[in-house]
């Protein structure tokens, strides 16, 4: 190429918009436009001749460069979502594009990448939720907004409230929210699972005992109404509370005073009560099973929880928001969820709520590596056009496992790389392992054991 051409070609790349560079097959950058720079804070100078993942820094550089995998499978990249490091230390959302650069023989001399910012885009989504979030809880929803109207004067107040509504809600986020924003919020938030104790140890549980109260209590210790003090206690599931329990909870919330096992003096419960239930208290009430009095006690501000069937519009903020999070937990940076899954997440009724839908997210941050989350990375229950797995309860571990046999032997059963991969700690790829029954294959060489 003449010089006039090479600048006449400068010209032309540095016109464009997008960051635009291409490499030699050592990875050393040839050309960098002018957007490249302003993007990555980088001169030209400084970048050429340098490798791309010493410029680029990327989230997939060291696991899997994007144009390392187009030389490999001669496949393009078109429009993957990653993050670059800047001059400054900063991440920068991009998509970037990749093909393959050929000499007049069709031969491969190295490769070209364009990158767009996507930083605007992301502060605009970040903007875009930021409206529809109210301590944590995320929605658009018309009635949940009506919630979000009134959850500061129900907080000021110090009645007892009761939240109802399906498992799966978010009934301790706002048990939570009505905490925080409550003039007890510098105080204690406990909660307590009424469901998930037998009534002789939840009573323990609430107001502590004496030592010898019982025969396995060889010290004080102190319940969680003793714990709360100043604070809120949350009390999820009241409706599981049997009837000889709740005298004693109406006693709390009607004289704000109680006994620990085995004592005889009495204690102040300066708490403020926060309780929910999945079940219909008032129908426990006509049934007999739930008292009167201390429905009527609990019941001085009651909210509803709305399903998630009911508040569908709230699908893609939900699931986006789980997204952003298990990309930090799992240290990935899955660009988020396409439109065809985001379609059949949109159509499923959610039996288990909010809660479902951050299981199958997290179910497909399992199976998805890069981009985005696709029909087949989401749980089998939710794509009916896929056969069934006959065994109840096996189909999430056999996917897991075909997952993660798949990885395994991509990496040629080298567990580090591939927990790198999976983004997973290698002793947790390991007890994987052994509990999904994937054994390595033997040595060759080596004589397997009878």
């Amino acid at each position: 190429m003449s010089r006039n051409e090479t600048s006449i070609y400068e010209v032309i790349l540095d016109s464009i918009n997008d960051g635009v560079f291409t490499v030699d097959l050592d990875w050393r950058i040839t050309s960098f436009n002018a957007a490249a720079e302003k993007i990555t804070g980088i001169s030209r100078n400084d970048a050429l001749g340098c490798r791309c993942y010493e410029v680029f820094k990327s989230s997939i550089c060291e696991t899997d460069c994007a144009l390392r995998r187009m030389l490999k499978t001669g496949r393009p990249v078109v429009n993957e979502a990653i993050f670059i490091v800047d001059n400054s230390g900063e991440r920068i959302p991009v998509s970037i594009s990749t093909a393959v650069l050929t000499d007049e023989h069709g031969k491969a001399i190295g490769g070209v990448g364009t990158f767009r910012d996507l930083s605007l885009v992301e502060e605009l989504r970040r903007e875009v939720a930021g409206r529809y979030e109210f301590e944590n809880i995320v929605s658009k929803n018309r009635e949940m907004h009506r919630l979000f109207d009134i959850l500061p004067s129900i907080a000021e107040s110090e009645s007892t409230v009761l939240i109802e509504g399906e498992s799966g809600t978010g009934k301790e986020l706002v048990a939570r929210a009505i905490h925080n924003l409550s003039p007890r919020k510098d105080g204690p938030m406990i909660t307590v699972n009424c469901g998930a104790l037998p009534d002789t140890l939840l009573e323990s549980e609430l107001f502590g005992h004496k030592a010898g109260a019982f025969t396995d209590a060889k010290k004080d210790r102190p319940g969680r109404f003793a714990l709360a003090n100043g604070g809120t206690i949350f009390l999820d599931e009241i409706g599981d509370v049997s009837p000889a329990l709740q005298v004693r909870l109406l006693r709390v919330l009607q004289e704000k005073t109680y006994e620990p096992l085995g004592s005889v003096k009495t204690e102040q419960a300066d708490v403020r009560v926060v309780t929910a239930s999945n079940k219909d208290l008032a129908d426990l009430v006509q049934k007999g099973l739930f008292r009167q009095d201390l429905y009527y006690r609990i019941n001085i501000v009651r909210i509803r929880m709305p399903p998630l069937r009911e508040r569908k519009e709230d699908i893609p903020l939900l699931a986006e928001q789980f997204v952003t999070r298990f990309n930090r937990l799992r240290e990935k940076d899955i660009a988020g969820i396409s439109p065809d899954a985001m379609a059949i997440l949109a159509d499923y009724s959610f039996p288990g709520n909010v809660r479902e839908l951050e299981n199958a997210i997290e179910h497909a941050f399992v199976l998805c590596q890069r981009g985005l989350i696709e029909p087949q990375h989401l749980p089998d229950f939710l794509r009916p056009e896929i056969p069934q797995i006959p065994a109840a309860g096996h189909s999430l571990n056999e996917m897991l496992a075909r997952s993660i046999e798949a990885a395994l032997r991509e990496n040629d059963w080298n567990r580090k790389k591939t927990a790198l991969q999976l983004g997973i700690h290698p002793s947790t790829l390991w007890r994987r392992m052994k509990s999904l029954g994937i054994k390595p294959p033997e040595p060759k060489g080596r004589t397997p054991k009878q």
